[in-house]
């Protein structure tokens, strides 16, 4: 079993930027690719990126390209989301989650991923 955790969530302006951290404890996340989502209130959670096992691939859903990048630090078990050019529709709890296969297809499908953390708030004001 691999147990996640979320930090660096807040409070920013529109504009301003952040950087989330996921640590992994227990088994370790290397080996399998890495992913983000989140959930806004009221809305379903969404898939925001993957990172593959190497780490030498990424991809994100359009709302989130260009200005997010996700990579990973196999050595200290952690995963990031670096958010720039915030805007307010990215509020939202991110989770980030380790897949169940070593392969990136159906990356944006949540039933792919087993081990999940326990979010972190982000609030992105106007």
């Amino acid at each position: 079993q691999v147990q996640l955790g979320e930090s660096g969530g807040g409070y920013v302006q529109t504009g301003g930027s952040l950087r989330l951290s996921c640590a992994a404890s227990g088994r370790t996340f290397s080996g399998y690719p890495l992913a983000w989502f989140r959930q806004a209130p009221g809305k379903e959670r969404e898939a925001v990126g993957v990172i593959s096992a190497s780490g030498l691939y990424t991809t994100y859903d359009d709302f989130v390209k260009g200005r997010f990048a996700i990579s990973r630090d196999d050595a200290k078990n952690t995963l990031y989301l670096q958010m720039s050019d915030l805007k307010p529709e990215d509020t939202a709890v991110y989770y980030c989650a380790k897949k169940g296969d070593t392969y990136v297809r159906k990356w944006n499908k949540q039933e792919s991923y087993p081990y999940w953390g326990q979010g972190t708030q982000v609030t992105v004001s106007s």
